[in-house]
This record gives C-alpha cells, sequence and structure tokens, in this order.
C-alpha cells in the first residue's frame, strides 16, 4: 500500500500537463479539510491503526500553504484560497487582498444548480467554513457569517455554533432560528440525527453545540492505591501507600464526523444535478496549538479518516464524485519521537501554525491533475476548473 501512494505522487506529477477535458468534469465534488493536518499527523494516525481510508486515494500531492501576507497562513485566509483560487490575507474571509468579494466554488456550484453542504466539528461560522459561503473582512465577524450562511441557502448545514443563530444571543437580535426552521429539517442531537428519514429530507441544519462541537475524546481520570515496602531502620520494612492516577481517553463527540458526512451525502446525493459538499475536521488544528499528548492527534484524525472513508464508499458506488482531502495548513511543528525515558510520544516547537507543506489525496475525475508539489492557489483554481468545466490557470 505504501508503493501506491508513491506511484500515485509520480502519477500525480504526470497528470499536471493533462488538459481538461470532459472526463475531468465530476458531478459530485467532496472536499475534506482537516484543519492544522500536517505530515505528522496523518503519520500518528498511520501509527495508530491497521489501516486508513487514506491509504486508498491513488494521487498524492504536497501543498506550500503561504497566504498573500505571510508564509505562513491562517485557516481564513488557506480555506479562502481554496474557495477561491486567490491567495489573500490572514483573516479574510471569502475576500481577496482588497477586501473585494470573490467567488466562490459553492456559489459557482449553486450557479450550475447543483446542491451544496457544510459540515465542520468547530462552529459552522468559523473561518473554514465560512470562507466558502461569507465575504467579510475578518473571521471575527461570526454574527455576520452566521447570516450570509443562511442566506446562501446551503443544502446541508451540520456542526457547532447554535448561539450565533439564537435571538438572544445575537448583538443585533435578529431571529435567525425561525428562518432556518422555514426552510429546513432542524435538529440539535445526536439521537435526532439517527432517527431522521434521511430518504424524505430535503434540506437539513443540524446544530449539535451552542459554540465548538467536543472534542473526538476526553480525559478520564481514575486513581488507585500502591503499597510499596520501604526500610526502616529499627523494625526492618514498613509499608507506604501512595495514589497513581491513571488517565484513559474515551469518545466524547457525538455524533462523529463520519456520521454527519454520512448524513449529509445522503441527503445531497438526491439532486440530479450533483453537489459540492467541504467537510472539515476542525480540531486537529486544537490539539496542536495546545501541544496535546499524542492520543488526542490520533483520536481527531482518526475521525477524520473515517469520514474520508464514508465519502470513499460513496465514491466507489458513484465513480464520477472527485473526493479531496488536504489541510489548511500545519499546527504546532509535531514531531514524533522517542524522549528521555524511551516513551514514543508528540513533541512539538511552536504553539502556532507552520510554514510545513501538507499532504494532499485525491481520487475521481480530474484527481490526476493534484499531485505533485502544488500551491493553493491552484487547489483553489483545480477545485473551481473541476465544478465550472473551464480553465482558470494563472501564474499565481
Amino acid at each position: 500500500m505504501r508503493r501506491l501512494l508513491l506511484a500515485g505522487t509520480v502519477l500525480g506529477w504526470m497528470g499536471a500537463a493533462i488538459p481538461l477535458g470532459a472526463q475531468d468534469a465530476p458531478t459530485r465534488v467532496i472536499l475534506f479539510i482537516g484543519d492544522g493536518a500536517g505530515i505528522a499527523y496523518w503519520t500518528a494516525a498511520w501509527m495508530a491503526a491497521d489501516s486508513l481510508a487514506a491509504q486508498a486515494f491513488p494521487v498524492v500531492g504536497l501543498v506550500d500553504t503561504q497566504s498573500s501576507d505571510s508564509k505562513v497562513t491562517d485557516s481564513a485566509s488557506s480555506a479562502t484560497t481554496y474557495a477561491t483560487g486567490v491567495r489573500t490575507y490572514n483573516g479574510a474571509i471569502g475576500v481577496g487582498p482588497d477586501t473585494t468579494a470573490l467567488e466562490t466554488v459553492l456559489e459557482v456550484a449553486q450557479k450550475r444548480g447543483m446542491s451544496t453542504g457544510l459540515i465542520a466539528t468547530s462552529r459552522i461560522t468559523h473561518a473554514t467554513p465560512a470562507s466558502f459561503a461569507a465575504h467579510v473582512s475578518s473571521r471575527l465577524l461570526e454574527w455576520e457569517i452566521g447570516k450570509q450562511i443562511l442566506e446562501h441557502d446551503v443544502t446541508v448545514v451540520m456542526g457547532g455554533g447554535a448561539a450565533i443563530y439564537d435571538a438572544a444571543q445575537r448583538p443585533d437580535s435578529l431571529d435567525l432560528r425561525s428562518q432556518i426552521l422555514e426552510r429546513y429539517t432542524y435538529i440539535e442531537t445526536p439521537l435526532e440525527l439517527r432517527s431522521l428519514e434521511l430518504d424524505t429530507v430535503r434540506a437539513l441544519f443540524g446544530m449539535f453545540a451552542v459554540s465548538h462541537m467536543p472534542g473526538a475524546v476526553r480525559p478520564e481520570v481514575t486513581t488507585r492505591q500502591e503499597v510499596i515496602p520501604i526500610p526502616d531502620g529499627e523494625s526492618g520494612m514498613l509499608d507506604s501507600s501512595f495514589t497513581v492516577a491513571d488517565t484513559a481517553w474515551v469518545p466524547d463527540r457525538s455524533p462523529t464526523l463520519p456520521e454527519m458526512t454520512e448524513a449529509a451525502l445522503r441527503v445531497l446525493d438526491k439532486d440530479p444535478e450533483g453537489f459540492f459538499l467541504m467537510v472539515e475536521g476542525s480540531q486537529p488544528d486544537w490539539r496542536g496549538h495546545g501541544n496535546q499528548p499524542l492520543a488526542t492527534v490520533e483520536a481527531e484524525m482518526l475521525d477524520l479518516d473515517r469520514a474520508v472513508g464514508v465519502a470513499l464508499d460513496y465514491q466507489a458506488r458513484h465513480p464520477e464524485t472527485l473526493v479531496v482531502v488536504v489541510a489548511d495548513h500545519e499546527t504546532g511543528g509535531l514531531a514524533l519521537q522517542f524522549d528521555s525515558t524511551g516513551t514514543f510520544r508528540e513533541a512539538y516547537t511552536t504553539i502556532a501554525h507552520t510554514a510545513e507543506m501538507i499532504p494532499l489525496f485525491a481520487i475521481g475525475p480530474g484527481a490526476e491533475h493534484f499531485g505533485g508539489l502544488i500551491r493553493n492557489t491552484r487547489v483553489g483554481e483545480l477545485l473551481m476548473e473541476r465544478i465550472s468545466g473551464s480553465s482558470m490557470r494563472s501564474a499565481r
């Protein structure tokens, strides 16, 4: 399988010169963004699982993630570049370096009559999902972003951020929830999602947390008493007890990213014109920012990879589907190594983003164009080309 990945990279290089043609025009496009998920993050997932869905991709590449104003991008700039094919400044949401609104791939898909979807394990108004369906000068303007996402009439929206749509929480007191209820099947719990008759759902809006969704796992600490004998100068040996804390990592996110992806695909699949779906595994980035234990990185990455597996199963049934998996940037400068005690563990160089190139995986019509070493602008251009059917390659 490792040889397959290497071969895919070579094929990607070869495919870069193939002109856009009819065989490159998928009617379904699924884009996964693993926030912060650099090479070491995928390595952690690889070592934690017997196999990964990502192994099935025949095309692999590396992406340069710079923004227009920095060698180290943020999520807003990077996602906007994927959404539009244009590099912009850090913090920008759907706008160019001059703050002019840029057309996104989601908007182009809607113009073609395709259904659209946005999924995230963060607030749905956070930088990455926002960049596909909003146009504001700063990622901090989430109240406005929430309104614009609703105005875009996205077919499927799932993630966290219920407070953004609550009139009692909004500074402008707008009652956005009543608009959602008029146009969508609205759900707030995992049980509601699992109970839906998805074959009858035409538009779905799921808000599973007031703010961000929980992490993939949480620590569960238990304590136990250990007794050891210690020498006593007068009576020989005495027993000494001490408390030992054991930490286990237990699942905490519900619904999971694979469950949301499966539900979205079942709703979007009804559209004969096809669809564009963006799925963000938002929280590998947060594990990097917090320099958190390797187990938390593994859990986030495996949640993402299982969602990718759902999309690959769909792609196998619908070969006209293009699936692309990428990251917006790397976070933390994560390395995997042995420490001074001989324990294999995580090591970080920073709590911030890095300029490290990130991996990309692709399968489906036109996938070969995504291979090799490419700029993030080219990823955005290629996504736009797959949806619009026309070339937009530039010298950027």
